[in-house]
């Protein structure tokens, strides 16, 4: 039932705001990322078991020796494209490991109707083990800072990143972009890195009252947060692919504001 719910309530969500209503525009490069130009990094294609599956994801790691802070990517509802790519490799340009995981096993949405698809036939547990397992092989990593590490996702990708603060307590910081959120005291008491909110004022499936809510569930409970609500946008207003939504001014200050947390809690 908690996984029907899961998927029920998330795909209300998606379905009224799309995520981005794109023609399969992937590609574009992280515009608000200005450090890329002259840095090296190393990406690679990764296998790791979960459970007894075989799993890829997408590594990018910095130039140097590390230890290096490590970052657990999670795509939207599109599936791993090239726009979490390049916000991938932008946090490995910033000295960050990162390591994009693959929820969907090598399936992308070309539309919404197919992304749509895809993300009500995850199932919830085994998105959860793969975030796991790809935890547990970041920290094989020499380079890796194993005690510096933290989850980013947008719209579905962000409610797994908060399911990551929920059921991973090594986790050093969690980033929730428009994701599905919980207020209730029993599962907000299992948070224990800080968390980031990343919201918009005009998204209608994550309103700001639901916002609001998980704000003072984490108060509450004496979650380190930091909740912003962004006025004049909606849903997935970072991704340039959402050519109604996307709002170039707001997003360059929410990488700011991500950039800004995640060198105060992994760095």
């Amino acid at each position: 039932m908690k996984n029907y719910i899961f998927a029920v309530a998330t795909f209300f969500i998606v379905v009224l705001l799309g995520c981005g209503n794109r023609k399969n525009d992937v590609g574009n490069e992280n515009q608000t990322k200005q450090k890329q130009e002259g840095t090296n990094i190393k990406t690679s294609t990764v296998t790791y078991m979960s459970g007894s599956d075989s799993v890829k994801g997408y590594l990018a790691m910095p130039e140097g020796d590390g230890p290096f802070p490590a970052l657990i990517v999670i795509h939207e509802w599109w599936g791993f494209d090239d726009w979490i790519k390049s916000n991938t490799n932008a946090f490995a340009e910033d000295g960050f490991a990162a390591l994009a995981v693959d929820l969907y096993r090598g399936k992308l949405a070309k539309d919404p109707g197919e992304a749509h698809e895809l993300m009500r036939g995850l199932p919830e547990d085994r998105a959860m083990r793969d975030m796991k397992a790809a935890y547990n092989y970041i920290q094989t990593l020499p380079k890796v800072d194993k005690q510096n590490i933290g989850s980013i996702g947008w719209c579905m990708g962000g409610g797994y990143s908060l399911q990551a603060a929920l059921n991973l307590p090594e986790l050093s910081a969690c980033v929730i972009c428009y994701g599905r959120l919980v207020t209730d005291e029993e599962s907000i008491k299992n948070i224990n890195p800080p968390i980031l909110g990343i919201f918009g004022e005009q998204d209608r499936g994550i309103t700001p009252d639901d916002v609001k809510n998980f704000q003072q569930a984490l108060n509450k409970a004496g979650k380190e947060n930091k909740i912003i609500i962004y006025p004049g946008v909606g849903h997935a207003f970072m991704n340039q692919n959402n050519k109604q939504g996307y709002d170039s001014t707001t997003t360059e200050k929410a990488w700011e504001e991500i950039y800004n947390f995640l060198d105060k809690n992994l760095q």
